[in-house]
């Protein structure tokens, strides 16, 4: 698929040649217009439209449609009076050349990315000790095959999805740096920078320091450069609601692992109460013990997969091979099952 083009609209010769040096850095070229008539014929194609200071007044008396991805730039500090028309036209950002150069760039090199928009699988433990975080691992391992995924571990009481999956001596930036960063994040440093093995990458926290999350709108921006940068993110939920809560509405499907004993069902059903959209959750039983139809009238939640404890995942685990050893044993046809609820419907059997 061809990489889409952002629209500049400018007749101001300075200000075109500052973005087009900008753009051609990040490597994409942006369409030109002159003119508002120019502006609105265009209006609805492009994934970012940057429109100069010279003609937001003008473009703003057409009355174009309200869409995403609008952004004033000027050359030098804003011209007083435009505030109100920039409003008009729902611009969401407004950028002064040269100081806001780094975020522009920033924005027109995430135009690369912005035909993947993958999709984002939270996983949650419903009681304790269910596996959530080895199933979260078994996700990603297993839907890389196809492309880009990122495990992102979101629970700082946990035991490092790095661990799990092997990459713990890997180089790369985690959770220490991003919460110590502001601004626009862009997928591909996001992706570039975390810890990888080939196009399975993991942020983690790295480092012994007592774990934090960072706050909502951080953890936002976050989860949306990943989803802009890969194909699939799979999040590792805490059980602690207060952890999880910023991450939940931004998953399209959450995974609940319900251990299939009297005491995990009952945990699993008061953990899946608390979930403000159900409708977007499932359940993967572990173990034999239960009624499928039992557990799932119990907790109102469908039945995804089911499979027993697999063995030997610890010693897999242990010798740094993640715990998917065969697609075809217990944990990898249950990944795979869920898989098919994803964008990577039918591609991870």
């Amino acid at each position: 698929m061809d990489r889409p083009a952002p629209l500049l609209a400018t007749a101001d010769a300075h200000l075109a040649e500052e973005v087009q040096r900008l753009a051609a850095s990040v490597g994409t070229s942006p369409v030109v217009t002159a003119d508002a008539g120019g502006l609105l014929r265009r209006w609805h194609g492009p994934p970012l439209v940057l429109v100069g200071a010279d003609l937001v007044e003008q473009a703003a008396a057409l009355r174009p449609p309200r869409r995403a991805g609008v952004v004033l730039v000027s050359s030098g500090p804003l011209p007083p009076g435009l505030l109100r028309p920039a409003l008009d036209l729902g611009v969401g950002e407004v950028v002064e050349l040269p100081s806001g150069s780094g975020w522009l760039a920033t924005a027109l090199g995430d135009l690369e990315e912005a035909t993947r928009g993958g999709a984002v699988v939270g996983v949650l433990g419903g009681a304790g000790g269910a596996g959530a975080t080895t199933f979260a691992a078994a996700l990603g391992q297993l839907a890389a095959h196809q492309g880009p995924v990122l495990v992102v571990d979101a629970d700082p009481l946990g035991p490092g999805l790095d661990r799990v999956l092997g990459v713990e001596q890997g180089q790369g930036v985690g959770w220490e740096v991003l919460t110590t960063s502001r601004g626009r994040l862009s997928a591909r440093d996001l992706r570039e920078g975390v810890p990888r093995r080939g196009p399975l990458g993991v942020l983690t926290w790295r480092g012994a320091q007592l774990p934090r999350l960072p706050d909502d709108d951080q953890l936002a921006e976050v989860v949306e450069a990943a989803r802009r940068g890969h194909d699939l993110v799979v999040v590792d939920l805490a059980r602690s609601r207060d952890d999880r809560a910023g991450l939940l509405a931004r998953c399209d499907l959450v995974v609940v692992l319900v251990p299939a004993t009297v005491v995990g069902v009952a945990s699993t059903v008061r953990a899946c109460a608390a979930l403000d959209d159900p409708g977007r959750a499932g359940l993967v039983l572990v173990g034999r013990e239960a009624d499928e139809e039992a557990v799932a009238r119990a907790t109102g939640l469908p039945v995804l997969a089911r499979m027993t404890r697999q063995r030997g995942l610890d010693e897999a685990v242990d010798l740094g091979l993640g715990p998917v050893r065969h697609h075809r044993g217990q944990l990898g046809r249950a990944a795979a099952a869920v898989l098919t609820r994803t964008s990577l419907l039918g591609r991870a059997a």
